[in-house]
């Protein structure tokens, strides 16, 4: 009897994770090309002004749940998008959101893309456009190009 219970649950054991695997690759192959933004959310305008208080509420958020992938600072390059081989855009570069409008960043932290999930249910509307503002924050400012020393 008892052989035959530990058999059952080694069994189980086995063939539960398989399961899941299972129900995974579906998503797994699912393209980037396959991703669209709906034309409403691309133009839905940002409700929340950048000021430091939404930057700083945005900062405090983008450190607790996204920071792991996309960096500290924004680069790209954490340890879990490291860990996973992932290529991410780097905030910090002025011309890496120069594309995406407010309403598509926010539609891609609320319902995820790829790999990232997102954060419907967990966050406010208000939280969402907090971290948009934040994530613009980070982009350099462009500097002028260096003069050789003639006037104009």
């Amino acid at each position: 009897m008892w052989k035959d219970l530990i058999a059952l649950s080694a069994m189980a054991l086995v063939a539960f994770p398989a399961s899941l695997q299972q129900a995974e690759k579906p998503a797994e192959n699912k393209s980037v090309a396959e991703f669209k933004i709906p034309p409403e959310a691309v133009k839905q305008l940002n409700p929340v002004k950048p000021t430091s208080e939404s930057v700083a509420r945005g900062k405090r958020t983008y450190g607790f749940d996204c920071a792991m992938c996309h960096g500290k600072g924004g680069d790209g390059k954490g340890d879990l998008a490291a860990d996973m081989h992932l290529n991410l855009r780097d905030y910090r570069d002025s011309t890496s959101l120069k594309d995406m409008t407010d309403g598509e960043l926010s539609y891609i932290i609320t319902k995820g893309k790829g790999q990232m999930t997102g954060e419907e249910g967990r966050m406010k509307p208000e939280q969402v456009w907090d971290m948009v503002n934040y994530i613009r924050s980070l982009a350099k400012k462009e500097t002028p190009p260096k003069s050789n020393g003639e006037s104009p």
